[in-house]
């Protein structure tokens, strides 16, 4: 039985969403206080190319195989985070595909089953991040990784995009042994950089951690560029933009 993720998010975190302003808005002072962005891994770099790989093993099923994959891929490690039985992304992320492809019936390999993971060792940056976070950095603001995926992930995706020495900080939330939403995912940033909560933009790529930063306190912009609904959970990010290069902006109009 796959879980809603809705029902899921709302229960796990036991906190009360507060329904903040509207999508774009900003406060009236602006953004100044904010001295750091951390980033999910998402918004920078782009996984496409992993699932684009699962048409291309099973041509005609792929997008079947993708969706049943990210679908358990989350759902693992939300199980795994509150029954504390803990595995990291890398090996939740190969536990769901095998079951994804189990589920659909189809023969996967153990080298297409290696093929497809490797994706993740070679995830590139999407094109508008390099200018978006050279202009952040050059306006003082800390950069730093806050992802559920592991170290070898993030800096292997840092190096294969030519990012090498722009984040002050990569951070995975493997050093806690637990997954996003968690807050206590969330307080690494807060504990690494040395800053409080409304110092810190979080920048989300999916709905979920859209949520899940703002439940903790993080001011939220939502790089939604797949133009999704937003999750009804009763939370609205502080800004929005399809490409990171709004964020900028966003910050320093």
């Amino acid at each position: 039985m796959i879980i809603d993720r809705r029902t899921f998010l709302a229960g796990a975190c036991g906190l009360a969403a507060a329904v903040g302003p509207p999508a774009g808005s900003r406060p009236t002072s602006g953004w100044s206080q904010i001295k750091a962005v951390a980033f999910d891994a998402f918004p920078v770099f782009d996984s496409r190319p992993i699932f684009r790989a699962c048409e291309e093993a099973f041509p005609g099923r792929g997008s079947d195989l993708s969706n049943a994959w990210r679908a358990r891929q989350f759902e693992y490690q939300w199980l795994r985070a509150l029954a504390g039985q803990y595995e990291d992304f890398w090996q939740t992320t190969q536990s769901a595909l095998d079951f994804a492809a189990r589920s659909l019936q189809l023969e996967l390999s153990s080298n297409m089953r290696d093929s497809l993971m490797q994706g993740y060792l070679t995830l590139k940056a999407w094109p508008d991040v390099p200018d978006a976070l050279a202009e952040l950095r050059g306006s003082g603001k800390q950069l730093a990784l806050l992802s559920n995926v592991t170290p070898q992930i993030l800096h292997a995706g840092i190096k294969s995009s030519g990012l090498t020495g722009i984040f002050h900080h990569v951070i995975s939330t493997d050093r806690i042994r637990s997954f996003k939403p968690d807050p206590r995912a969330y307080q690494l940033g807060v504990d690494v950089l040395g800053l409080r909560k409304n110092e810190i933009m979080f920048v989300a790529y999916a709905g979920w951690d859209v949520a899940g930063s703002k439940w903790f306190g993080y001011p939220t912009f939502w790089n939604n560029r797949q133009n999704s609904p937003g999750e009804g959970l009763g939370v609205t990010p502080d800004g929005t933009g399809k490409s990171l290069n709004e964020l900028p902006r966003f910050l320093d109009p």
